[in-house]
């Protein structure tokens, strides 16, 4: 038998995948690519935050290895923002520094499982999710959604053994858009709590949330660090993609095993980077709810386009945050259909089929509308309503 390596099983990952579909393909001047492939800023950091990041440069400090829980300041900074935020108590030692999100998830499933244990997902669930999950021996445990992209806890309930060991939510959610209620999240805390696992929330776009105040109450329960493990990107807030910082909220003794991965993967997070993500939270609020207002307003111009795709068939089953998640009526499975979308309508988006295991997702499309203002839009809902496969 051949041996293979777990990357060797994992499948590639779909944004990559999805570039190569521009191999060859040339786009008529008169129909340009619009690009709603990936929920990533392509704009650069505030100008302010640049300066900041600049005169940074000129510390000595700043190219050096740092700390690898991350920098103390910025540690604190996250611990009271987070605990005014979500009304309740937070310690920096609660709090670590990981590059990027998906590192912090990485370091929570490495502390949590071994070979053969169980991690939930629902699905359509976060790719990188279920493959660095693939690559861990980690099973994954689809979790189907209820009404509206919802999960349910009681359908989680049914699903644990003895082997589950967390389930792992993404609010507001990648791939659908969906935010799940308040009250969602706490029947899943109490689910947790109960059964001894840990509920892992990913909040990389609570920032770009439709409602004000805390979208949840976790943090307000006292005994949250036996249970919750908290999740953050600093990459949407402010346009730090490529300086890869993220966060982990979590208890202490989690976090020194955390320290362990973090210590032999990359020794510490980017130092440019953490004083980057820093500076942003003291001294952009206000610019920080200006792209949270854009958002909400490209999310509102999804919603009114769409009647005209709904009068064809379409169904919008999720929108929020940078995601809008489609059910299209044509008899063709989403992954060629996305494919001829790139090569016959400009418009490069990711098939369901990509956010599902095999044989599910055949008729969604993910659409990451961020980039795209109102005229933007409303072109591709006019190349999606006269586009017929």
């Amino acid at each position: 038998m051949t041996h293979q390596s777990r990357t060797a099983t994992t499948f590639a990952p779909p944004v990559m995948e999805a570039r190569r579909w521009l191999t060859a393909v040339n786009f008529p001047p008169d129909r340009p690519l619009l690009n709603v492939r990936q929920a990533a800023p392509v704009d650069p950091p505030h100008p302010d935050l640049r300066a900041a990041m600049a005169a940074a440069l000129e510390d000595a400090e700043t190219h050096l290895y740092g700390p690898v829980q991350g920098l103390p300041a910025l540690r604190a900074e996250i611990a009271q923002q987070w605990s005014v935020a979500y009304g309740g108590t937070i310690r920096p030692d609660q709090v670590a520094i990981t590059s990027g999100c998906n590192q912090a998830f990485a370091a929570a499933i490495t502390t949590l499982c071994t070979e053969g244990d169980e991690v939930m997902l629902p699905t359509p669930y976060y790719f990188n999710h279920k493959m660095w999950l693939d690559m861990s021996g980690v099973t994954s445990v689809g979790l189907p959604y209820g009404p509206g992209l919802v999960p349910r806890a009681a359908d989680a309930e049914a699903l644990i053994t003895d082997k589950t060991r967390a389930i792992a939510l993404v609010t507001p959610n990648n791939p659908t858009g969906v935010e799940y209620p308040a009250e969602t999240l706490a029947e899943f805390y109490a689910l947790c709590a109960s059964r001894g696992i840990a509920l892992i929330v990913d909040e990389t776009y609570r920032d770009f949330h439709s409602a004000t105040g805390a979208p949840h109450a976790l943090f307000g329960d006292e005994n949250w660090a036996d249970t919750f493990i908290h999740l953050y990107s600093f990459s949407k807030a402010y346009r730090l993609t490529g300086h890869r910082v993220g966060a982990i909220v979590a208890n202490t003794q989690r976090l020194a095993e955390v320290e362990k991965f973090l210590d032999t993967v990359s020794i510490c997070p980017t130092q440019l980077g953490q004083i980057a993500a820093l500076w942003g939270m003291q001294n952009l609020s206000q610019w920080l709810a200006g792209e949270r207002a854009i958002i909400l307003d490209r999310r509102a111009a999804i919603e009114e386009e769409f009647p005209r795709l709904a009068a064809n068939g379409w169904e919008l089953l999720g929108v929020g945050a940078y995601f809008a998640y489609l059910r299209f009526p044509h008899d063709i499975a989403s992954d060629s259909f996305a494919q001829r979308l790139v090569s016959e309508a400009s418009i490069r988006c990711l098939p369901g089929t990509m956010f599902e295991p095999a044989g599910r997702g055949t008729r969604e499309l993910r659409i990451a509308f961020a980039n795209i203002d109102r005229a933007g839009i409303k072109e591709l809902f006019d190349r999606l309503e006269s586009f017929i496969p």
